[in-house]
Parts: structure tokens; C-alpha cells; sequence
């Protein structure tokens, strides 16, 4: 009898996903401070080429603005490097509680607590909350949550029904069949990374005070570029207040990293008492956290790169029609192209990248249902006129001249 193979058995499950066309390859890119979004590529074949990076989540140019940059300078020079452990037993640094602050601030709330990642502050607190709720709970979550809100649900141990897309109906008829005495979570995004669409937040909230719901939105793809102050789509409707929990990040519009979330003083203390991901997590280092607060604070005041961000997806869609390009139509910044086949949109993703100088990361299954594979694409507001009418024009030319259109519609 044979010994088990440990290599013949991860060597044959990554041949599968290679042959499936669901590999995912890294290409080293260098961001030149004050040239983005140009970057450097460092291609396989060991040579190099200046790309134009067109699906990065650095939506605003923060993660090169001279303010946030200074700010974790000073910081690194005045504290040092390191956290030095977790936040229980190494202690808070005083820009943490100035963070925090200014996220209450934010979002009109009066607690929030600072996360690791995006993905940590999502599973940790969605799996904190539920196991916090009576064993009776019960959790609605929209089919087109992120992954870190399904593990983070998933974890929570409790009775879930997953409502279809951002569908009103669907909600309410699933919120009718539970008893309205038991305790009820609605879980959902403001914007959809992968779709580009916007949940109805207004109607959501009127469902869950109707049917006595709590409700957590994550709005980690619109916190920095959508409301007044950057507070998120929540904030654009003026309904931050019927929101229980406002979750977010700083690695997308605020151009750092890191994740948070906000509430009542009673959940957000409750959450930070009981939730692994918080408690077992050394905390991000003191130049993160200035970079953060800097940018938070930046953006509260300056609107130019909302407007320039916004400005730029609105061209982008308006010349992406014209050319009759197959992109996903929604009211976001986001525009994903959809291909819809694994092996198609690797090779539109290497044929932008070495005849056109375009660097754009394919999408495909399982990140999308297969048969959906798609390129999502972010005009920043780094982008120029110039950028959006080359990608156009790339994109036109290969089309037409690349044979795609008619491998698509074979």
C-alpha cells in the first residue's frame, strides 16, 4: 500500500485550474510616485515596459497624494516602524483613537474600530455579530456579497437565506417567511465591484425597519468617492443614520490599507470584545495609520478628485457605447467588459498588455460565474482624456482586428 502523495495531489488540483483557464499569474509592476497611473512592468521574459494600469482600486490617486505621503513619513520618523503586537496587549496609539474619531465623524456614528484589511473587518465583525444574536437569528444576505462577507456569515453560525441581486421582491418575500420576533441581519454592498451597479439602500432600510432587521452595508468600493465628505453612497442619499453598521476601507479611495467599521457605541464595543480577527491581529503600523487619517481627513474637504473620478467612468461608458463595446451598464464608477470565456479573456488581457501597453487584470470564475468572464475596468482620476480615448481605440482595434468579437460569438 502506497503512501499518500502530497505533491502528485496539489500538483494534479493546480493542473485542473490551469487547464480550466482559472491560473492566475502576478506581473511585478513599479508605480512611479507622480506618474500614475503609469507603472513599469517587469515582463517573464526578464525585459521591461511602461504600461498604463487601467483596473487598479487606487481610485482617487491617494496612494501618490504628497499629503498622504508626508503624513506617513512623519510618522515612520516620529514612532517607528511597527505596531509592537495587537491592540490588547500592546496598546493603542494615539493617531489609532484620532482615526477612529474621524471615521465617527464620517459616517455620523458614534463609535467605529479599525480592522487589518477590508476582509478582516467583514468577516470578524459579521462573525461576531451573529454568534453575538440569539441562536434564532437570522441572516439575509445579497447573492452578490463579497467573500469576506459570506465567510464572515458563515462563521456566524446562524439561519441565512441569500436574497437574488439587489432584488426588493425577493427580499421582502424571504424577510415575510421568518417570524418577525426573531432577530434579523440585512447584509449588502453599496457598490458592487465586479457588476458596477448600486444597491437600492434607501429601500433595504425601509424593508428592515419594517420587518425589525439590523442592518450592515459595506461600502468599501464607494467610502472616499461617493458623498460630501467621502462617506460613501449611504452618505450621497442622507441615509447614514438608518445604517447599523457602515463597514469600509482604506485600501481602495483612500489609497492605503486597512479596513473599519461604524455604529452604535454598544455594537462597536460588542464587536471589538468578541471578534478573533480584531483581538488575534497585530495592528497596522503607525505610517499606515497617519496615511489613513490623512487621507480620511483630505477628503472630507476636497472634492476635485470625486469630481475627476467621476467625470473620468462617465466618458469612459459614454465612448465605450459608441464604440458598441459589451460593457456592463450601472451607475458607478466601475465598468466592467464582459468576455465571457476564461480563455478569451486571458489572452484580450495579454494581448492589451503586449501590443498595447495596457495592464489590466483578467476576471474570471470562480470571482464571477463561469460563462460571465469579464475585465473590470477603473477610470481613475489620475486617468486623462487621452488615456480613456487610446484604451477605446486599443480596445476597437482589437476587437476588429484580433478576431474576439466573432470567438465570442461562436
Amino acid at each position: 500500500m502506497s503512501l499518500f502523495n502530497y505533491d502528485t495531489h496539489f500538483q494534479d488540483i493546480l493542473e485542473t485550474v490551469h487547464r480550466d483557464g482559472r491560473g492566475r499569474d502576478f506581473l511585478p509592476l513599479k508605480r512611479h510616485v507622480g506618474n500614475f497611473p503609469t507603472a513599469t512592468a517587469n515582463l517573464p521574459d526578464g525585459t521591461q515596459k511602461d504600461v498604463i494600469i487601467w483596473c487598479s482600486n487606487d481610485y482617487l490617486g491617494m496612494g501618490q497624494n504628497p499629503v498622504i505621503m508626508d503624513a506617513m513619513k512623519n510618522a515612520i520618523n516620529t514612532y517607528g516602524a511597527g505596531a509592537g503586537g495587537t491592540r490588547n496587549i500592546s496598546g493603542t496609539t494615539h493617531l489609532m483613537t484620532e482615526l477612529e474619531e474621524s471615521l465617527c465623524d464620517l459616517h455620523q456614528k458614534e463609535a467605529a474600530l479599525v480592522f487589518t484589511s477590508g476582509f478582516t473587518s467583514n468577516e470578524g465583525s459579521l462573525g461576531a455579530l451573529l454568534r453575538l444574536l440569539p441562536n434564532d437569528a437570522v441572516v439575509f444576505s445579497d447573492a452578490l456579497n463579497h467573500a469576506s462577507m459570506i465567510v464572515g456569515i458563515r462563521n456566524g453560525g446562524r439561519e441565512k437565506h441569500i436574497f437574488r441581486h439587489n432584488d426588493l421582491e425577493h427580499l421582502e418575500e424571504l424577510l415575510q417567511s421568518v417570524d418577525i420576533k426573531r432577530p434579523k441581519l440585512i447584509a449588502f454592498e453599496s457598490v458592487y465591484s465586479m457588476d458596477g451597479d448600486i444597491a437600492p439602500i434607501r429601500a433595504i432600510a425601509a424593508l428592515a425597519h419594517k420587518y425589525n432587521a439590523m442592518t450592515y452595508l459595506d461600502e468599501v468600493h464607494a467610502v472616499g468617492l461617493y458623498g460630501p465628505r467621502g462617506g460613501g453612497v449611504a452618505e450621497q442619499e442622507n441615509i447614514m443614520d438608518q445604517i447599523d453598521i457602515i463597514e469600509g476601507t482604506f485600501g481602495k479611495a483612500y489609497g492605503v490599507m486597512g479596513g473599519f467599521i461604524t455604529g452604535s457605541k454598544t455594537l462597536i464595543e460588542a464587536i471589538r470584545l468578541h471578534a478573533p480577527a480584531f483581538i488575534f491581529t497585530t495592528a497596522l503600523p503607525p505610517a499606515i495609520i497617519a496615511g489613513a487619517l490623512a487621507s480620511v481627513e483630505y477628503l472630507k474637504t476636497s472634492d476635485h478628485e470625486r469630481k475627476k473620478a467621476h467625470a473620468n467612468a462617465r466618458l469612459l461608458k459614454s465612448l465605450m457605447e459608441k464604440a458598441a463595446l459589451p460593457y456592463l451598464k450601472g451607475d458607478s464608477h466601475i465598468v466592467p467588459l464582459i468576455i465571457g470565456d476564461d480563455q478569451c479573456c486571458k489572452a484580450v488581457t495579454s494581448v492589451l498588455l503586449n501590443e498595447y501597453d495596457i495592464y489590466v487584470q483578467p476576471i474570471n470564475a470562480p470571482t464571477v460565474p463561469k460563462g460571465t468572464e469579464r475585465l473590470r475596468l477603473t477610470a481613475t482620476a489620475a486617468h486623462s482624456q487621452a488615456h480613456i480615448e487610446t484604451l477605446i481605440s486599443n480596445l476597437t482595434d482589437l476587437w476588429e482586428n484580433h478576431g474576439f468579437a466573432e470567438q465570442l460569438r461562436a
